[in-house]
C-alpha cells in the first residue's frame, strides 16, 4: 500500500512539475524587437537557457553526491533528477525545432 501511496505521491508531483513548467513557458510573451538586436536577443535566450541547464544539472550532482555519503533524502534526489531530465527534454526539443526552421528556411527559393 505504500508503494502505491509514494508512487501517486510522485505523480502528482511530476505533474505539479509539468504545469508549472507550461505556467512559466506561457507567462513569455513575445516583444517587437528590430532585426538588429533580434540575433542578440535569440543568442542571449540561447546562453541563458545554458547557463540554466548546467546550474541545474551541478545542483543534481551535488544532490546525488550528498545521497551517496548519506546526507540527502532519496525522495529531493529523485526530485531533481527528474526536474533535470525535463529541463534537458526541453532544451533538445527545442534545438531540435530551431534545427528543422534553419532547415526550412534553407530551402526555401531564392
Amino acid at each position: 500500500m505504500q508503494i502505491s501511496a509514494t508512487a501517486s505521491g510522485a505523480y502528482g508531483a511530476a505533474q505539479g512539475l509539468k504545469n508549472s513548467t507550461m505556467q512559466e513557458l506561457s507567462a513569455l510573451k513575445p516583444t517587437k524587437v528590430d532585426s538588429a538586436s533580434a540575433s542578440q536577443g535569440f543568442g542571449q535566450l540561447v546562453d541563458a537557457a545554458l547557463v540554466k541547464m548546467e546550474n541545474q544539472v551541478v545542483a543534481t550532482d551535488k544532490q546525488a553526491v550528498s545521497l551517496a555519503k548519506g546526507e540527502a533524502d532519496i525522495v529531493d534526489v529523485v526530485t531533481a533528477v527528474a526536474e533535470t531530465e525535463l529541463a534537458l527534454e526541453t532544451l533538445v526539443s527545442v534545438r531540435d525545432r530551431v534545427v528543422t526552421a534553419y532547415e526550412e528556411i534553407m530551402r526555401m527559393p531564392i
